[in-house]
Protein backbone atom coordinates (compact mmCIF):
# COMPACT_ATOMS: atom_id res chain seq x y z
CA UNK A 1 0.00 0.00 0.00
CA UNK A 2 1.28 3.59 -0.53
CA UNK A 3 0.10 4.90 2.64
CA UNK A 4 0.81 3.39 6.12
CA UNK A 5 -1.58 3.80 9.13
CA UNK A 6 0.25 4.54 12.07
CA UNK A 7 0.53 8.47 13.54
CA UNK A 8 4.05 10.31 13.63
CA UNK A 9 5.63 12.96 15.46
CA UNK A 10 5.26 16.02 14.20
CA UNK A 11 7.80 17.40 11.42
CA UNK A 12 9.72 20.92 11.55
CA UNK A 13 6.61 23.87 11.47
CA UNK A 14 8.80 25.25 8.74
CA UNK A 15 8.29 22.43 6.64
CA UNK A 16 6.18 24.82 3.97
CA UNK A 17 5.71 23.18 0.20
CA UNK A 18 2.70 22.99 -1.59
CA UNK A 19 1.29 22.27 -5.64
CA UNK A 20 2.51 19.24 -7.69
CA UNK A 21 5.68 18.90 -5.12
CA UNK A 22 3.81 19.11 -1.52
CA UNK A 23 1.34 20.90 0.32
CA UNK A 24 1.29 23.02 3.26
CA UNK A 25 -1.57 22.41 5.34
CA UNK A 26 -2.54 23.11 9.06
CA UNK A 27 -1.32 21.54 12.12
CA UNK A 28 -2.98 18.48 13.50
CA UNK A 29 -2.71 14.68 13.64
CA UNK A 30 -0.10 13.48 10.76
CA UNK A 31 -0.25 11.01 8.59
CA UNK A 32 2.71 8.98 6.69
CA UNK A 33 2.94 7.93 3.40
CA UNK A 34 5.67 6.10 2.01
CA UNK A 35 7.65 7.11 -0.62
CA UNK A 36 7.56 4.09 -3.62
CA UNK A 37 7.08 5.98 -6.68
CA UNK A 38 4.61 5.01 -9.25
CA UNK A 39 3.80 1.77 -10.52
CA UNK A 40 5.77 0.45 -13.19
CA UNK A 41 2.43 0.69 -15.50
CA UNK A 42 1.85 4.15 -14.74
CA UNK A 43 4.34 5.47 -17.00
CA UNK A 44 3.06 3.76 -19.86
CA UNK A 45 -0.24 5.36 -19.32
CA UNK A 46 0.94 8.85 -19.16
CA UNK A 47 2.40 7.97 -21.99
CA UNK A 48 -0.70 7.40 -23.60
CA UNK A 49 -2.60 9.95 -22.70
CA UNK A 50 0.25 12.18 -23.24
CA UNK A 51 0.18 10.94 -27.50
CA UNK A 52 -3.50 10.95 -27.62
CA UNK A 53 -2.95 14.63 -26.31
CA UNK A 54 -0.55 15.11 -29.40
CA UNK A 55 -3.49 13.94 -31.67
CA UNK A 56 -5.84 16.08 -29.74
CA UNK A 57 -4.27 19.16 -30.42
CA UNK A 58 -2.92 18.38 -34.15
CA UNK A 59 -6.92 18.50 -34.78
CA UNK A 60 -7.19 21.67 -33.74
CA UNK A 61 -5.21 22.80 -36.13
CA UNK A 62 -5.74 21.78 -39.42
CA UNK A 63 -8.32 23.96 -40.06
CA UNK A 64 -6.08 27.06 -39.29
CA UNK A 65 -3.52 25.23 -41.17
CA UNK A 66 -5.33 25.12 -44.60
CA UNK A 67 -7.19 28.12 -43.89
CA UNK A 68 -6.29 29.81 -47.12
CA UNK A 69 -7.39 26.89 -49.05
CA UNK A 70 -10.87 26.22 -46.88
CA UNK A 71 -11.95 29.94 -47.24
CA UNK A 72 -10.92 30.24 -50.73
CA UNK A 73 -13.09 26.29 -51.58
CA UNK A 74 -15.93 27.31 -49.61
CA UNK A 75 -15.53 31.01 -50.36
CA UNK A 76 -15.91 32.18 -47.09
CA UNK A 77 -15.67 35.91 -45.98
CA UNK A 78 -13.29 37.14 -42.89
CA UNK A 79 -16.30 36.66 -40.19
CA UNK A 80 -17.74 33.44 -41.78
CA UNK A 81 -14.11 31.51 -41.56
CA UNK A 82 -13.79 32.65 -37.96
CA UNK A 83 -17.25 31.19 -37.27
CA UNK A 84 -15.56 28.25 -38.39
CA UNK A 85 -13.37 27.62 -35.22
CA UNK A 86 -16.06 29.11 -33.23
CA UNK A 87 -18.65 26.39 -33.73
CA UNK A 88 -16.21 23.92 -32.57
CA UNK A 89 -14.82 25.54 -29.55
CA UNK A 90 -18.36 26.33 -28.22
CA UNK A 91 -19.22 22.71 -28.77
CA UNK A 92 -16.36 21.49 -26.86
CA UNK A 93 -16.58 23.90 -24.22
CA UNK A 94 -20.42 22.89 -23.91
CA UNK A 95 -19.49 19.32 -23.77
CA UNK A 96 -16.68 19.70 -21.13
CA UNK A 97 -18.88 20.04 -18.15
CA UNK A 98 -21.41 17.03 -19.06
CA UNK A 99 -17.28 15.28 -19.04
CA UNK A 100 -16.48 16.26 -15.69
CA UNK A 101 -19.46 15.13 -13.77
CA UNK A 102 -18.96 12.29 -15.48
CA UNK A 103 -14.88 12.07 -15.05
CA UNK A 104 -15.90 12.68 -11.98
CA UNK A 105 -18.27 9.39 -10.89
CA UNK A 106 -17.95 6.82 -13.50
CA UNK A 107 -15.08 5.15 -15.32
CA UNK A 108 -12.63 7.31 -17.17
CA UNK A 109 -11.01 4.48 -19.51
CA UNK A 110 -14.73 4.36 -21.24
CA UNK A 111 -15.45 8.06 -21.71
CA UNK A 112 -11.89 8.62 -23.05
CA UNK A 113 -12.06 5.76 -25.25
CA UNK A 114 -15.69 6.83 -26.43
CA UNK A 115 -14.47 10.18 -27.27
CA UNK A 116 -11.46 9.35 -29.37
CA UNK A 117 -13.20 7.28 -31.51
CA UNK A 118 -15.82 9.61 -31.58
CA UNK A 119 -13.47 12.54 -33.12
CA UNK A 120 -11.28 10.17 -35.39
CA UNK A 121 -14.37 9.09 -37.02
CA UNK A 122 -15.93 12.60 -37.87
CA UNK A 123 -13.00 14.06 -38.58
CA UNK A 124 -12.35 11.42 -41.32
CA UNK A 125 -15.85 12.14 -42.52
CA UNK A 126 -15.06 15.70 -42.99
CA UNK A 127 -12.57 15.13 -45.35
CA UNK A 128 -15.35 13.78 -48.15
CA UNK A 129 -17.51 17.51 -47.87
CA UNK A 130 -18.01 19.18 -50.78
CA UNK A 131 -18.15 22.88 -51.52
CA UNK A 132 -22.12 22.72 -51.88
CA UNK A 133 -22.15 21.45 -48.30
CA UNK A 134 -20.03 23.82 -46.09
CA UNK A 135 -22.74 23.57 -43.48
CA UNK A 136 -22.30 20.18 -42.91
CA UNK A 137 -18.46 20.93 -42.60
CA UNK A 138 -19.72 23.20 -39.78
CA UNK A 139 -21.68 20.65 -38.07
CA UNK A 140 -18.39 18.15 -38.57
CA UNK A 141 -16.11 20.85 -36.78
CA UNK A 142 -19.02 21.13 -33.69
CA UNK A 143 -19.17 17.55 -33.37
CA UNK A 144 -15.10 16.96 -33.20
CA UNK A 145 -15.33 19.79 -30.35
CA UNK A 146 -17.59 17.44 -28.50
CA UNK A 147 -15.33 14.47 -28.76
CA UNK A 148 -12.49 16.77 -27.93
CA UNK A 149 -14.19 17.87 -24.80
CA UNK A 150 -14.38 14.12 -23.71
CA UNK A 151 -10.65 13.85 -23.45
CA UNK A 152 -9.30 17.36 -22.72
CA UNK A 153 -11.41 16.89 -19.53
CA UNK A 154 -10.58 14.37 -17.74
CA UNK A 155 -6.75 13.01 -18.88
CA UNK A 156 -5.01 15.52 -16.72
CA UNK A 157 -7.16 14.44 -13.95
CA UNK A 158 -6.02 11.15 -14.35
CA UNK A 159 -2.31 12.41 -14.72
CA UNK A 160 -2.63 13.53 -11.48
CA UNK A 161 -3.87 10.42 -9.55
CA UNK A 162 -1.21 8.73 -10.70
CA UNK A 163 1.48 10.47 -9.46
CA UNK A 164 2.36 12.36 -6.55
CA UNK A 165 5.28 14.47 -4.91
CA UNK A 166 7.62 16.40 -7.49
CA UNK A 167 6.82 14.08 -10.58
CA UNK A 168 3.15 15.21 -10.62
CA UNK A 169 4.35 18.52 -11.93
CA UNK A 170 7.33 17.00 -14.01
CA UNK A 171 4.23 14.68 -15.78
CA UNK A 172 2.17 17.44 -15.80
CA UNK A 173 4.43 19.56 -17.90
CA UNK A 174 5.21 16.93 -20.17
CA UNK A 175 1.72 16.34 -20.94
CA UNK A 176 1.14 20.15 -21.88
CA UNK A 177 4.27 19.92 -23.55
CA UNK A 178 2.18 18.00 -26.14
CA UNK A 179 -0.24 21.48 -26.51
CA UNK A 180 2.30 23.61 -28.40
CA UNK A 181 3.67 20.04 -29.75
CA UNK A 182 0.59 18.69 -31.05
CA UNK A 183 -0.54 22.33 -32.24
CA UNK A 184 2.32 22.86 -34.17
CA UNK A 185 2.36 19.93 -35.96
CA UNK A 186 -1.60 20.76 -37.26
CA UNK A 187 -0.22 23.33 -39.14
CA UNK A 188 2.61 21.29 -40.45
CA UNK A 189 0.58 18.80 -41.41
CA UNK A 190 -1.84 20.36 -42.90
CA UNK A 191 0.46 22.49 -44.88
CA UNK A 192 2.45 19.77 -46.14
CA UNK A 193 -0.55 17.57 -47.04
CA UNK A 194 -1.88 20.55 -49.11
CA UNK A 195 1.52 20.80 -51.03
CA UNK A 196 1.83 16.90 -51.57
CA UNK A 197 -1.28 16.18 -52.55
CA UNK A 198 -2.91 19.29 -53.88
CA UNK A 199 -5.87 18.89 -52.37
CA UNK A 200 -6.10 20.06 -48.52
CA UNK A 201 -8.91 17.55 -47.93
CA UNK A 202 -5.98 14.95 -47.20
CA UNK A 203 -4.93 16.77 -43.70
CA UNK A 204 -7.97 15.21 -42.38
CA UNK A 205 -7.34 12.03 -43.16
CA UNK A 206 -4.10 11.62 -41.08
CA UNK A 207 -5.06 12.00 -37.38
CA UNK A 208 -8.39 10.25 -37.67
CA UNK A 209 -5.96 6.69 -38.15
CA UNK A 210 -3.29 8.15 -35.37
CA UNK A 211 -6.56 7.94 -33.15
CA UNK A 212 -7.27 4.53 -33.85
CA UNK A 213 -3.64 3.90 -32.82
CA UNK A 214 -4.33 5.83 -29.60
CA UNK A 215 -7.56 3.94 -29.19
CA UNK A 216 -6.05 0.67 -29.25
CA UNK A 217 -3.09 1.43 -27.22
CA UNK A 218 -5.71 2.93 -24.40
CA UNK A 219 -7.40 -0.41 -24.48
CA UNK A 220 -4.12 -2.37 -24.14
CA UNK A 221 -2.09 -0.32 -21.64
CA UNK A 222 -4.69 2.08 -19.76
CA UNK A 223 -6.01 0.30 -16.84
CA UNK A 224 -9.72 0.13 -16.48
CA UNK A 225 -9.56 1.76 -13.24
CA UNK A 226 -7.09 4.51 -11.59
CA UNK A 227 -7.06 5.10 -8.13
CA UNK A 228 -8.84 8.32 -7.31
CA UNK A 229 -6.43 9.80 -4.20
CA UNK A 230 -7.50 11.52 -1.52
CA UNK A 231 -6.26 14.46 -0.31
CA UNK A 232 -3.75 13.02 1.43
CA UNK A 233 -2.17 11.38 -1.31
CA UNK A 234 -2.39 14.59 -3.66
CA UNK A 235 -0.99 16.70 -0.65
CA UNK A 236 2.57 15.16 -0.51
CA UNK A 237 5.70 17.10 1.30
CA UNK A 238 8.99 16.33 0.28
CA UNK A 239 9.82 14.75 3.51
CA UNK A 240 7.72 11.77 2.78
CA UNK A 241 5.05 12.75 5.55
CA UNK A 242 1.73 14.60 5.08
CA UNK A 243 -0.26 16.63 7.24
CA UNK A 244 -3.56 16.82 7.39
CA UNK A 245 -6.39 17.07 10.00
CA UNK A 246 -7.31 13.99 10.99
CA UNK A 247 -10.68 12.17 9.63
CA UNK A 248 -13.55 12.01 11.80
CA UNK A 249 -14.83 8.36 11.71
CA UNK A 250 -18.15 9.99 11.91
CA UNK A 251 -17.83 11.48 8.60
CA UNK A 252 -17.21 9.26 5.22
CA UNK A 253 -14.93 11.19 3.27
CA UNK A 254 -16.14 9.53 -0.49
CA UNK A 255 -19.85 11.14 -0.04
CA UNK A 256 -20.53 12.59 -3.45
CA UNK A 257 -21.72 15.96 -3.32
CA UNK A 258 -23.99 17.28 -6.03
CA UNK A 259 -22.72 18.73 -9.11
CA UNK A 260 -24.69 22.04 -8.20
CA UNK A 261 -22.91 21.96 -5.48
CA UNK A 262 -19.19 21.76 -6.58
CA UNK A 263 -19.69 24.53 -8.68
CA UNK A 264 -21.24 26.61 -5.67
CA UNK A 265 -18.07 25.88 -3.86
CA UNK A 266 -15.90 26.67 -6.95
CA UNK A 267 -17.34 29.99 -7.62
CA UNK A 268 -16.47 30.82 -3.80
CA UNK A 269 -13.26 30.03 -4.69
CA UNK A 270 -11.29 33.72 -5.55
CA UNK A 271 -8.03 31.86 -6.71
CA UNK A 272 -10.15 29.60 -9.00
CA UNK A 273 -12.23 32.51 -10.51
CA UNK A 274 -9.32 34.65 -10.88
CA UNK A 275 -6.58 32.28 -12.58
CA UNK A 276 -9.92 30.81 -14.58
CA UNK A 277 -9.93 34.59 -15.92
CA UNK A 278 -6.51 34.66 -16.45
CA UNK A 279 -6.66 31.41 -18.34
CA UNK A 280 -9.47 32.70 -20.66
CA UNK A 281 -7.31 36.09 -22.08
CA UNK A 282 -4.79 33.57 -22.76
CA UNK A 283 -7.42 31.29 -24.74
CA UNK A 284 -8.53 34.35 -26.41
CA UNK A 285 -5.13 35.16 -27.52
CA UNK A 286 -3.99 31.80 -28.67
CA UNK A 287 -7.49 31.00 -30.30
CA UNK A 288 -6.87 34.69 -32.25
CA UNK A 289 -3.12 33.90 -32.85
CA UNK A 290 -3.77 30.43 -33.58
CA UNK A 291 -6.68 30.83 -36.28
CA UNK A 292 -5.28 34.24 -38.17
CA UNK A 293 -1.68 34.39 -38.44
CA UNK A 294 -1.01 32.28 -40.81
CA UNK A 295 -3.52 34.48 -43.10
CA UNK A 296 -1.99 37.48 -41.54
CA UNK A 297 1.68 37.13 -42.58
CA UNK A 298 0.67 35.77 -46.37
CA UNK A 299 -1.89 39.27 -46.64
CA UNK A 300 1.81 40.94 -45.34
CA UNK A 301 3.59 39.20 -47.85
CA UNK A 302 1.20 40.11 -50.73
CA UNK A 303 1.48 43.47 -49.76
CA UNK A 304 5.71 43.51 -49.53
CA UNK A 305 5.39 42.01 -52.92
CA UNK A 306 7.37 38.45 -51.01
CA UNK A 307 4.64 36.29 -52.60
CA UNK A 308 1.60 36.52 -55.64
CA UNK A 309 -2.12 37.21 -54.71
CA UNK A 310 -2.75 33.27 -54.67
CA UNK A 311 -4.76 32.58 -57.38
CA UNK A 312 -4.17 29.09 -58.28
CA UNK A 313 -5.93 25.30 -57.08
CA UNK A 314 -3.78 25.29 -53.83
CA UNK A 315 -2.53 28.35 -51.76
CA UNK A 316 1.32 29.05 -50.37
CA UNK A 317 1.50 27.14 -47.73
CA UNK A 318 4.87 27.81 -46.07
CA UNK A 319 3.90 30.51 -43.36
CA UNK A 320 2.06 27.80 -41.59
CA UNK A 321 4.83 25.51 -41.85
CA UNK A 322 6.76 27.81 -40.42
CA UNK A 323 4.04 29.01 -37.64
CA UNK A 324 3.65 25.23 -36.99
CA UNK A 325 7.96 25.11 -36.13
CA UNK A 326 7.67 28.06 -34.15
CA UNK A 327 4.69 27.21 -32.26
CA UNK A 328 6.36 23.73 -31.42
CA UNK A 329 9.79 25.48 -30.15
CA UNK A 330 8.36 28.13 -28.23
CA UNK A 331 5.97 25.78 -26.95
CA UNK A 332 8.47 23.06 -25.23
CA UNK A 333 10.64 25.96 -24.19
CA UNK A 334 8.09 28.47 -22.45
CA UNK A 335 6.20 24.59 -20.70
CA UNK A 336 9.62 23.78 -19.78
CA UNK A 337 10.67 27.60 -18.50
CA UNK A 338 7.63 27.75 -16.56
CA UNK A 339 7.62 24.79 -14.52
CA UNK A 340 11.33 24.88 -14.10
CA UNK A 341 10.89 28.97 -12.52
CA UNK A 342 7.45 27.89 -10.54
CA UNK A 343 9.86 24.94 -9.02
CA UNK A 344 12.37 27.40 -8.00
CA UNK A 345 10.61 30.42 -7.32
CA UNK A 346 7.96 28.80 -4.77
CA UNK A 347 11.00 28.32 -2.74
CA UNK A 348 11.05 31.63 -2.14
CA UNK A 349 7.41 33.06 -2.65
CA UNK A 350 4.02 31.50 -2.00
CA UNK A 351 2.78 33.52 -4.79
CA UNK A 352 5.17 32.89 -7.23
CA UNK A 353 2.89 30.66 -9.64
CA UNK A 354 0.33 33.28 -10.09
CA UNK A 355 2.93 35.80 -10.54
CA UNK A 356 5.06 34.12 -13.19
CA UNK A 357 1.53 34.12 -14.86
CA UNK A 358 0.87 37.73 -14.68
CA UNK A 359 4.55 38.78 -16.06
CA UNK A 360 4.63 36.32 -18.35
CA UNK A 361 1.24 37.50 -20.16
CA UNK A 362 2.10 41.22 -20.00
CA UNK A 363 5.42 40.58 -21.56
CA UNK A 364 3.67 38.46 -24.22
CA UNK A 365 1.07 41.47 -24.76
CA UNK A 366 3.66 44.04 -25.71
CA UNK A 367 5.61 41.37 -28.03
CA UNK A 368 2.24 40.76 -29.99
CA UNK A 369 1.86 44.25 -30.24
CA UNK A 370 4.97 45.17 -31.84
CA UNK A 371 4.96 41.98 -33.80
CA UNK A 372 1.40 43.74 -35.32
CA UNK A 373 3.27 47.25 -36.02
CA UNK A 374 5.96 45.76 -38.06
CA UNK A 375 4.69 43.40 -40.20
CA UNK A 376 4.18 45.32 -43.05
CA UNK A 377 7.88 46.64 -43.34
CA UNK A 378 9.70 43.65 -42.35
CA UNK A 379 8.54 39.97 -41.88
CA UNK A 380 11.37 38.35 -40.47
CA UNK A 381 11.01 40.77 -37.40
CA UNK A 382 7.13 40.02 -37.56
CA UNK A 383 8.37 36.21 -36.93
CA UNK A 384 10.66 36.85 -34.39
CA UNK A 385 8.27 39.32 -32.00
CA UNK A 386 5.24 36.30 -32.73
CA UNK A 387 7.86 34.01 -31.18
CA UNK A 388 8.51 35.59 -27.93
CA UNK A 389 4.83 36.29 -27.78
CA UNK A 390 4.26 32.92 -27.86
CA UNK A 391 7.13 31.87 -25.55
CA UNK A 392 5.71 33.88 -22.50
CA UNK A 393 2.00 32.60 -23.30
CA UNK A 394 3.41 28.82 -23.07
CA UNK A 395 5.29 29.61 -19.69
CA UNK A 396 1.23 29.60 -18.21
CA UNK A 397 0.06 26.25 -19.35
CA UNK A 398 1.11 24.26 -16.70
CA UNK A 399 1.59 26.74 -14.00
CA UNK A 400 -1.85 27.70 -14.49
CA UNK A 401 -3.01 23.93 -14.20
CA UNK A 402 -1.00 23.04 -10.92
CA UNK A 403 -2.81 26.08 -9.62
CA UNK A 404 -5.98 24.65 -9.97
CA UNK A 405 -4.52 21.43 -8.87
CA UNK A 406 -3.51 22.61 -5.35
CA UNK A 407 -6.51 25.54 -4.53
CA UNK A 408 -9.56 22.58 -4.94
CA UNK A 409 -10.13 19.86 -3.54
CA UNK A 410 -9.10 16.10 -5.32
CA UNK A 411 -13.54 15.22 -5.36
CA UNK A 412 -14.11 18.57 -7.41
CA UNK A 413 -11.22 18.98 -9.49
CA UNK A 414 -12.63 17.37 -12.90
CA UNK A 415 -15.58 19.49 -12.21
CA UNK A 416 -13.40 22.39 -11.93
CA UNK A 417 -11.51 21.13 -15.09
CA UNK A 418 -14.57 21.05 -17.11
CA UNK A 419 -15.59 24.43 -15.65
CA UNK A 420 -12.61 25.79 -16.56
CA UNK A 421 -12.43 25.02 -20.00
CA UNK A 422 -15.87 26.47 -20.19
CA UNK A 423 -15.31 29.71 -19.02
CA UNK A 424 -11.94 30.15 -20.72
CA UNK A 425 -13.55 29.39 -23.99
CA UNK A 426 -16.86 30.79 -24.30
CA UNK A 427 -15.09 34.23 -23.43
CA UNK A 428 -11.92 33.55 -25.17
CA UNK A 429 -11.12 31.57 -27.99
CA UNK A 430 -14.77 30.86 -28.87
CA UNK A 431 -15.39 33.93 -29.96
CA UNK A 432 -11.99 35.39 -30.05
CA UNK A 433 -11.66 34.05 -34.35
CA UNK A 434 -15.22 35.27 -35.47
CA UNK A 435 -14.50 38.55 -33.71
CA UNK A 436 -11.29 39.34 -35.13
CA UNK A 437 -12.91 38.24 -38.69
CA UNK A 438 -15.96 40.61 -38.31
CA UNK A 439 -13.82 43.23 -37.13
CA UNK A 440 -11.62 42.73 -40.39
CA UNK A 441 -15.31 42.47 -42.41
CA UNK A 442 -15.86 45.49 -41.11
CA UNK A 443 -12.97 47.49 -41.92
CA UNK A 444 -12.98 46.28 -45.53
CA UNK A 445 -16.87 47.10 -45.41
CA UNK A 446 -15.86 50.63 -45.48
CA UNK A 447 -13.16 50.86 -47.77
CA UNK A 448 -12.05 49.94 -50.70
CA UNK A 449 -11.29 46.64 -51.90
CA UNK A 450 -7.76 45.81 -52.01
CA UNK A 451 -4.96 43.79 -50.95
CA UNK A 452 -3.49 46.93 -48.71
CA UNK A 453 -6.79 47.12 -46.94
CA UNK A 454 -6.84 43.37 -46.40
CA UNK A 455 -4.13 43.73 -44.37
CA UNK A 456 -4.60 46.62 -42.89
CA UNK A 457 -8.07 44.93 -41.83
CA UNK A 458 -6.71 42.25 -40.29
CA UNK A 459 -4.00 44.29 -38.30
CA UNK A 460 -6.27 46.65 -37.01
CA UNK A 461 -8.25 43.67 -35.82
CA UNK A 462 -5.60 41.86 -34.49
CA UNK A 463 -4.64 44.78 -31.90
CA UNK A 464 -7.30 43.65 -29.33
CA UNK A 465 -5.49 40.64 -28.72
CA UNK A 466 -2.42 42.85 -27.13
CA UNK A 467 -4.75 44.72 -24.77
CA UNK A 468 -6.52 41.58 -23.89
CA UNK A 469 -3.70 40.17 -22.99
CA UNK A 470 -2.53 43.00 -20.88
CA UNK A 471 -5.67 42.21 -18.97
CA UNK A 472 -4.88 38.95 -18.61
CA UNK A 473 -2.09 39.75 -16.91
CA UNK A 474 -3.95 41.65 -14.36
CA UNK A 475 -6.31 38.93 -13.76
CA UNK A 476 -3.65 36.40 -12.63
CA UNK A 477 -1.95 39.60 -10.55
CA UNK A 478 -5.51 39.02 -8.28
CA UNK A 479 -4.75 35.33 -7.88
CA UNK A 480 -1.93 36.42 -6.20
CA UNK A 481 -3.55 38.15 -3.25
CA UNK A 482 -5.77 35.05 -2.39
CA UNK A 483 -3.59 32.10 -3.25
CA UNK A 484 -2.44 31.26 0.14
CA UNK A 485 -5.90 31.25 2.08
CA UNK A 486 -7.37 29.34 -1.09
CA UNK A 487 -4.58 27.00 -0.73
CA UNK A 488 -5.12 26.20 2.82
CA UNK A 489 -8.74 25.86 2.43
CA UNK A 490 -8.29 23.34 -0.01
CA UNK A 491 -6.05 20.83 1.94
CA UNK A 492 -8.93 20.94 5.30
Amino acid sequence: ARESRGLQSQPPPEEQNYGATAARVRQGPFVPVSRNGPAKRDYPTAAVLCYANLINFMDWCIVPGTLIDIQKYFELSDGDTGLLQTVFILCYMLAAPIFGYLGDRYNRKIILGAGIFFWSVVTLGSSFISESYYWIFFLSRGLVGIGTASYSTIAPAIIADLFEEGKRTTMLSIFYIFIPVGSGLGYVLAAGMADVTGDWHWAFRITPCMGGLALVLLILLVPHRTQRRTAAHRALSVSGTIRVAAERPDVHRTAKATWCQDVISLAKNRSFVWSSLGLTAMAFVTGALGMWVPLFLYRAQVVQGIVPPCLQESCNSSNSIIFGVITIGTGILGVVAGAEAARRLRKINNKADPLICATSMCISALCLYIALMVAQTNILSTFIFIAFGELFLSVNWAVVTDILLYVVTPRQQSTAIALQILVSHLLGDAGSPYLIGIISNAIQAKNAHSFQWNFWSMQYSFIVCAFVGVFGGGFFLLTSFYIEEDRKEAEQ
